[in-house]
């Protein structure tokens, strides 16, 4: 049996009962009932729970499904009013009705009493989520890489970025965006989840007046690589993949996507704001919550260290495999120069002077140094997209679990300490006050400031209770994607394997032709 959302204008009926029932005229045992069953932290009633309410009436299982087909449920919970409507419901089948809305209409003014017994053991159908069940993200690395991903191609004709999304789990679509719609849609994430980790941006441009050998060219694509990191993640974040402001950028193909963003986040508000737990965060907080953050930042703090020298090695290995290729192909350049040379052999060379058939064999090498060279390029690609940029992109998700950090001690855990300090100088103030008598007005005055500093110090305990909860999830977020490390090894270990088996091969297919150009005295024979 399943109970499924309806939709309120295609069924004015039912609806319209719901909304009737007026909760001061319900019977006392329905509120007896609801609050026997209803969520913990919320004021409504799970779909689980009111399904097991249904099988205890055992009632046939077709008047079971038309009670539930007349009762709305939304996100998987009843409302208090849809709940009372159902216990209507059940009462009418349990006296032979038809159960329906417009039997229920007959009987609004008293409505009827279901048989449930004592709402006392009704208790056992609630489904008291465990602490950790709300706190805790279930999410693998292999769910999360399984989502969706983006990849950020260069239009230099349109000076601005290609997004391709490749399609796993929702659309497939492609739009164009300039760096200034990543920072605007970076800006009002930051706004929008202030208190999850959203990765930074790729600089914009090379700073002025810095030492750098890093050439225009590689700077851009570099940002092209650091945009598209920045755009996984958040496409495979498990509180951000659906949210409005990702679709919004991931398929808006208006002329303004910088105003549409902006209008979005306005209208939808900061996570605080819209998500149903918020404000009850603290009792899903495990009681030595600040130990557990203290101990998880440390141990973060120290994996970022390891893996950014792990990622600076890792780009010399690729850097050395390009000025491999670059040696090599000179090296065969030289080769071929050296064979090139038309200058005649002077007199005093010995009649049996092998050089001048040796410098006509040289020229032909060049070719198989070519393709050492561009093996070895290969081999730099490979070290460069298969093992630095894991690196990278790990490396950004750490770093942003770093600012977050920082973003939640200095910023609503300071303005909470503000507040409080702020909130006892006003009390001093007042005690002041009464003290040594003054105007009434500013007495009434200074009242109704603290009165508004309590209000902003409640809020802004929730806030960090808040903050807290969702720090607590980032960081289970950055040890799902700890396992990646096994990732990280086997492209490294692959690259290599794959390297110098291409390299290899070349090299023995060059081994003999070298004695068949010099001849058996070629420098190949094995030293002792």
């Amino acid at each position: 049996m399943e109970i499924t959302r309806r939709c309120s204008c295609a069924h004015m009926t039912g609806c319209t009962m719901a909304g009737e029932i007026n909760e001061g005229s319900v019977p006392a045992y329905y509120r007896e009932v609801y609050e026997a069953v209803r969520y913990r932290t919320d004021e409504r009633v799970q779909v689980e729970v009111f399904q097991r309410l249904l099988q205890r009436t055992d009632l046939p299982k077709a008047v079971l499904g038309q009670i539930a087909e007349h009762v709305d449920s939304t996100d998987g919970f009843l409302s208090k009013l849809s709940f009372y409507k159902a216990l209507a419901l059940i009462a009418l089948a349990q006296q032979g009705k038809q159960p329906s809305p417009k039997l229920l209409e007959n009987c609004i003014q008293e409505l009827p009493k279901p048989q449930l017994g004592d709402p006392k053991d009704l208790t056992t159908l609630r489904m008291q989520p465990a602490e950790e069940d709300t706190l805790t993200i279930s999410q693998t690395l292999d769910n999360l890489l399984a989502r969706d991903t983006v990849h950020v191609e260069l239009i230099p004709e349109k000076k601005g970025l290609f997004l391709k999304h490749v399609e796993y789990q929702r659309y497939k679509i492609s739009v164009y965006r300039r760096y200034s719609d990543f920072d605007v849609f970076h800006e009002v994430l930051l706004q929008r989840f202030a208190y999850r980790v959203v990765p930074a941006l790729p600089p914009k441009r090379m700073l002025k007046g810095v030492l750098t050998s890093v050439s225009e060219r590689d700077f851009i694509e570099g940002r092209r690589r650091g945009l598209g990191r920045f755009i996984n993640l958040v496409a495979r974040h498990p509180f951000f993949t659906e949210d409005e402001l990702v679709k919004t950028f991931l398929t808006f193909s208006g002329s303004d996507v910088q105003t549409k963003l902006r209008d979005t986040c306005k209208k939808t508000g900061d996570e605080f704001m819209t998500n149903r737990i918020a404000t009850q965060a603290k009792e899903y907080l495990p009681a030595d919550i600040q130990a557990q953050f203290s101990t998880s930042r440390e141990l973060i703090r120290n994996i970022h260290n390891s893996f950014q020298k792990l990622r600076d090695r890792a780009e010399k290995m690729a850097e050395r495999s390009k000025e491999n290729a670059t040696d090599l192909l000179l090296f065969g350049k030289e080769l071929s120069a050296l064979g090139s040379d038309a200058s005649s052999l002077p007199s005093l060379a010995s009649s049996k002077s092998t050089w001048g058939t040796l410098r006509q064999s040289l020229k032909s090498l060049s070719v198989e140094f070519s393709v050492l060279s561009d093996k070895a390029a290969q081999q730099g690609r490979r070290e460069e997209d298969d093992v630095v940029e894991k690196l990278n992109i790990f490396l950004d998700l750490l770093q942003s679990y770093k600012d977050l950090c920082e973003r939640h001690e200095k910023g609503v855990l300071h303005e909470h300490q503000k507040a409080l300090h702020k909130y006892s100088v006003m009390k001093r103030q007042m005690m002041s006050a009464t003290v040594q008598p003054k105007e009434q007005a500013s007495v009434e005055q200074l009242e109704s400031r603290i009165v508004q500093q309590e209000n902003a110090i409640q809020t802004m305990e929730l806030r960090n209770y808040f903050s807290l909860f969702c720090l607590h999830q980032e960081t289970q977020l950055i040890f799902s994607y700890l396992p990646i490390t096994s990732h990280i090894l086997g492209a490294f270990v692959n690259s290599q394997v794959q390297g110098h088996k291409e390299m290899g091969q070349v090299w023995n297919e060059l081994q003999p032709k070298l004695g068949c150009l010099f001849g058996d005295d070629n420098g190949l024979r094995p030293t002792i």
